[in-house]
């Protein structure tokens, strides 16, 4: 798509990277976490002595794992295959899209709360995810958004998520203003965590 047009792909290739494993793993934790709720697996575990937080924590280190694999393929078809070049270092992007995938799997755990289906898990994909892909910055520059937009676009986990990407990529360098959005990536994901463990439910006979 961009082939003929030189700079436009090292311009925007590492946030579009970095957007892949995102809605990847939205899906996978939906779907999954959402099959282990209906299956009646998760309530098993419950009858453990454990803490909801720690039992929501191993699942999301399994997803982990997954995210991990998904960074690191798109990160070496962009690198590797389509020769994407970028100001910054390789390894801060990759980190950066690992993050990515961890916050597209936080919110797929919390939005596999809000389902009953997995097919209903699987449409909560475009309610969640299309709006922060249309007003993070990729398609057009937040500053040049209505002011609403642009009040929304802050409320929008995948901006600053985008911003981070975007500021590495492109100036080489996160700086203050990318620290303050990767904390608020990692803080987001904590958050989306912490509300999907406050969903579960022990039942007793």
């Amino acid at each position: 798509m961009v082939d003929q047009r030189p700079g436009t792909f090292d311009r925007l290739g590492a946030p579009l990277i970095g957007l892949f494993p995102f809605i990847q793993m939205f899906l996978i934790a939906a779907v999954t976490m959402l099959r282990e709720r209906t299956s009646g697996t998760l309530e098993r575990l419950m009858t453990m002595p454990v803490v909801k937080l720690d039992l929501l924590a191993g699942y999301a280190l399994a997803f982990a794992l997954v995210a991990l694999a998904q960074a690191l393929l798109t990160s070496a078809a962009a690198f590797l295959v389509l020769g994407l070049d970028v100001t910054g270092p390789a390894w801060a992007i990759v980190a950066l899209v690992l993050a990515n995938a961890l916050l597209g799997m936080a919110l797929g755990l919390l939005a596999s709360t809000l389902a009953t289906t997995e097919f209903q898990a699987a449409e909560f994909m475009p309610a969640f995810v299309l709006p922060q892909l249309l007003l993070c910055g990729l398609l057009v520059p937040r500053d040049q958004m209505a002011s609403a937009l642009q009040v929304i676009s802050r409320a929008l986990p995948l901006t600053y998520a985008f911003d981070a990407l975007d500021r590495v990529a492109n100036p080489g360098a996160l700086g203050a203003t990318g620290a303050i959005d990767l904390t608020v990536v990692l803080a987001l994901i904590a958050l989306a965590l912490a509300l999907g463990a406050a969903t579960l439910r022990r039942r007793t006979a």
